[in-house]
Parts: structure tokens; sequence; C-alpha cells
């Protein structure tokens, strides 16, 4: 295959070029001017106009496979991603039943080999997600868990969490933390604001996920363990990440488009398409939230891609379940709400979404350069548009009717076409 004339961005190497790339075997095996494709077999694909970048890399979706997957499995998921442009991505543990040995994660590489793109998942923290007994975590660790976390179900259990930090650092993994304390939450998925009061609704302050990261980041310090917090959702939180970068803690934080590009006022618009764990916080909170991406407090953005049916959804505010889709509008509501609005550069945001993902978690991908894997995303910067079906089973998102600007149009893993627009 060859990519003609496309405007290759790539972070690690800083290119910003109109540039050819050829690719046999999976790899990248030329990047140039101008590659000769006369009397040449391969599929040529014409990127004149458009922008070609590493493949989006999401450290954070929910799949529901197995055990719930009227909502999603792994292969409507995997269609989600690649039509969002993802080459790979990460699932988090909470399935049923959970992920949380090694036969669990030897079962779904089973079931992942025949995707279309790198489905790796996490291992459960702690067995059952109970909080009361860690994993195995060096043997499923060995079994391809790619990090550690109970995502959904908040650690409150401090000496637990301590004792996997210093388990975690001897295997030089990952640790993510789900940074919600429920017993200061009356009513999860909804900010305590003017908002959920005019709703006459309770719901969780910010103290609730402060109280919690301002803990893990202590750990970390004290530890020297690597932790990431996930979907960071405050400006305090935000501070309280910057602090411990200061004192020389390994912490990462990972923020979704949805808190990047919403605040709480959008439940009043949107109701339960709206509701999320951690919920959408307050405007002050989202502009520190981008100042943190600018400043590099926040290196990775991640969907926290969380399916719902239709039926569920449509419940009463208050019982309605948490969690919108995100694969497919990931990189047009960033673009839109980052790099339009001149917060950051185009090039940042292909680092937030790629390089990064890929350097923290030790992953293949997030570049394009010679002898590398060919994992490709082709996108129209110019291409206005609505999806008009999901390719996810869900549809739970407030941007569900929204003119999207920046289209995938080829995602390409591995050196295979496996989305085209």
């Amino acid at each position: 295959m060859i990519i003609k004339g496309g405007r290759v961005i790539d972070p690690l190497s800083k290119t910003d070029d109109v540039l050819d790339i050829k690719i046999e075997k999976g790899k990248i095996i030329d990047i140039n001017k101008n590659i000769d494709t006369s009397n040449i077999s391969e599929e040529i694909i014409d990127a004149s106009g458009k922008i070609v970048v590493p493949g989006f890399i999401d450290v954070h979706v929910h799949f529901r496979d197995p055990g719930q997957t009227y909502k999603e499995d792994l292969e409507s998921g995997s269609e989600a991603a690649i039509a969002g442009g993802f080459t790979t991505v990460i699932q988090m543990a909470n399935t049923s039943p959970k992920i949380d040995s090694k036969e669990k994660i030897i079962e779904h590489y089973k079931k992942a080999r025949e995707l279309p793109l790198k489905v790796f998942t996490v291992s459960a923290l702690t067995k059952n997600f109970g909080d009361v007994e860690l994993v195995n975590m060096e043997e499923n660790y060995n079994a391809g868990a790619i990090a550690f976390t109970d995502d959904g179900i908040p650690n409150r259990n401090s000496k637990l969490i301590l004792e996997a930090m210093y388990r975690a650092k001897k295997l030089d993994a990952i640790i993510s933390f789900h940074e919600e304390d429920p017993n200061l939450i009356a009513q999860n998925g909804i900010n305590h604001s003017e908002v959920s009061e005019e709703l006459n609704i309770q719901g969780s302050p910010t103290i609730a996920e402060t109280s919690f990261i301002a803990r893990d980041v202590a750990m970390a310090i004290y530890s020297g363990a690597k932790i990431s917090i996930q979907h960071i959702s405050t400006g305090l939180g935000v501070e309280l990440v910057k602090f411990g970068k200061s004192m020389g803690a390994n912490i990462f934080a990972e923020v979704t488009p949805h808190h990047i590009a919403l605040n709480d006022s959008a439940i009043l618009k949107f109701g339960s398409l709206a509701k999320m764990n951690p919920p959408l916080r307050s405007e002050r909170d989202r502009k520190r939230i981008i100042e943190g991406i600018k400043e590099g407090t926040i290196e990775i953005i991640a969907t926290d891609h969380a399916p719902h049916s239709k039926e569920e959804k449509d419940l009463e505010l208050t019982k309605a379940p948490s969690g919108i889709i995100g694969l497919e509008t990931s990189f047009s509501i960033c673009y839109e709400n980052l790099v339009l609005n001149n917060e950051i550069s185009l090039m940042k945001l292909i680092e937030l979404m790629s390089t990064n993902p890929a350097k923290i978690y030790g992953l293949e991908g997030g570049e394009i350069a010679k002898d590398k894997i060919a994992d490709i995303t082709i996108i129209d910067l110019n291409s206005h548009y609505k999806i008009e079906k999901f390719k996810s089973k869900s549809s739970n998102t407030p941007f569900a009717n929204k003119v999207l600007i920046g289209e995938v149009l080829y995602t390409i893993s591995e050196g295979k076409v496996v989305y085209k627009k």
C-alpha cells in the first residue's frame, strides 16, 4: 500500500509535511516525497488535502463483554473504535464476571485475535472488585493484563492500595484509579451545584473526587508506584496531580472528550444522556481541565466509552445508569473544542490521543516512522458530518445529533484497511 500526498503529522519526530507513506507486511518501509508508483501493484490511497496521523489509542473503554453484550460486545465495540480512527483500545475489567484471573485474561485474548484492531484488557485490582483481596498481580500481568484497575468501583481500602502499589512498582505496571468516594455522594452522575439544586437532587460534590485523588497522589509519592488518575473532572484534581508530578511522583491523568466539551448545565438539556461518573462539573472546572492539558498535567485523552441501552437511559434521571459512548465522536469533539478554539495545536491533540497513550502504557503505535507498525488514520478536517447510525450497539451520547467536524475516512491497522468511509 502507498498513501499518497497526505499531510503527515507525527508528534514523536515533530513531522508536519506533505509526504507519501509506503507500507509492506504491516510495517512502514518508506516515508518520502513523491514515492514512485509506476509499475507498482500496491493499493494506492489518495490522501491529498487530508491529514495522516498515527492510529488513535484509547486506554479506557467498556465493551461489556462478557455479561452485558446487549449493550456492546467485542465485535460491535471494535467497529465503533475503527470508525473513530482507533487502532488500539484497552478494555476495562468491570464485565460479568470481572476480569480478575489469568484464565479470564487468556480467554479475552482468544476472542480478541479475530478483531480488526488490537483490543487489550486490564486486570481487576481486587478479586471480583471486592476491595478486600488483591488479584494475583504477577500472574495476571504475565498473562497479558496491560494495567490494574477496579474502574467503576472506587477503591476505599487504603492499606490494600498501598500494598498494590508496591507490587505494581516491582512489575513496572500502572494502577489506574476511579476517584470517587461513594460515602460523599448522594446521587452519582450529577454534579452537586446550582444545576442539581434546580433539579432538587443532591448530586456528587467535587470533594468526592478530590479527596481520593489527594490520597492516591500522596501514596504514589510515598511508594514510587506508577499510577493513572482516570477521567479527571475537577480543577482541584488537576492541581493535585500537578503537585504530585512536581514532587517527582510517577503520575498520569486522563480526561474524556465530554469533560473537555461540556459543563454540568448539559444535564438540563440532555438529561440522562449527560449523566456519567464522574459527572460533568462547573465551567470553571472545565476551563482548568483545558489548562491542565495545555500545561502537560493531563497527558491522555480517553473516551471512557460506556454503552447503555435506550431503555436504561430512558429511565428517570436518578435511576438511569451513568455513562456515554465516545469512540465514534472522540476526535471531532476534541478537534472542535481544543484545536479550532485555539487551545492547543493539532500536533498536540494527536499526541494526547495516540503518542502519549502508547508511550505511557508501553504499546506499539503512536508514531509514523520507518520500520514501525503501520497503524494509521486518515482524516478530512474539512468534512462537516452527522453520524446517522452508530456502529456501537448503543447511542447514549449528547453528541448524537451534533454536526461534527473532522471525519475519519480510513483506519489502517497493521497495514490493512479496516475501516473506509
